[in-house]
């Protein structure tokens, strides 16, 4: 394959950004995006450039690491018929001679570090604010002695599955983190060790999740539609069911 890639080029976060075009060719369709990208960057350190920064680490789908916006689309989901990480989306979905644009991802709270790169610690404060089991329950109980219905244990593996990568935010035209906050919240929050601090977790989760940045949710779904792991829209409801609920709690 013959590729044209249109790279988002940024020395740092106070540097002025723009994009780059490079030319690869005999690109196996068998390769995935990031191994397309190291053979980018083997071309440009052979020449003497300077190497495309991004991220990645299991380059197994699990990480979350490897999140850049393809041809306008978080993890090129709309070149995959599967739902799918960047690391995970192979060549053959793009056609021989393809122009592709390559962009990290876009968000006020997610400054960019360099070129691909971006600074995603603002997810990190939202879960510090209460994305825990804080309160003492003794020791490690026995698996099955604290059953939970089905149909919550369901919601919550659902939500559980949310590796944190950022393309919600990414796809969102207001900037929003809230699918990120609403997993994290729908997870616990449908588990019995949820249960005591149900109320305070949302309430200083939200409050975190404004405060680094991100804007409000304005249910335009874009957020699951790309998502990798398919975290549903629905947990956004439940996130508003408890915020509403807090509000007649003392916590």
């Amino acid at each position: 394959m013959k590729i044209t890639l249109k790279v988002w080029r940024q020395a740092n976060k106070d540097a002025k950004g723009s994009m780059k075009t490079y030319r690869l060719d005999d690109v196996s369709e068998d390769m995935s995006f990031l191994e397309m990208l190291d053979m980018l960057n083997e071309d440009l350190t052979t020449k003497g450039g300077e190497p495309v920064a991004f991220d990645s680490d299991c380059r197994e789908g699990i990480c979350g690491m490897c999140g850049v916006v393809i041809k306008g689309s978080a993890h090129g989901r709309y070149e995959s018929p599967i739902a799918t990480t960047t690391c995970q989306l192979h060549m053959r979905y793009f056609a021989d001679g393809a122009v592709i644009e390559v962009e990290p991802w876009r968000a006020g709270a997610f400054p960019v570090v360099k070129d691909l790169v971006v600074d995603r610690s603002a997810f990190d404060r939202i879960i510090q604010a209460g994305g825990f089991i804080s309160a003492n329950t003794g020791s490690a109980p026995e698996a099955h002695s604290t059953p939970a219905p089905k149909h919550l244990a369901d919601r919550a593996f659902d939500n559980a599955c949310c590796i944190g990568c950022g393309a919600c935010v990414a796809a969102c035209p207001n900037g929003s983190g809230m699918l990120f906050t609403a997993a994290k919240i729908t997870h616990l929050a449908n588990l019995p060790q949820g249960q005591p601090e149900r109320h305070s977790r949302v309430k200083a989760m939200v409050a975190a999740h404004d405060g680094v940045g991100f804007g409000g949710c304005q249910n335009v779904g874009e957020c699951a539609a790309v998502c990798p792991k398919k975290v549903p829209l629905e947990s956004i409801a439940q996130l508003n069911r408890d915020l509403f609920a807090s509000l007649f709690k003392s916590v």
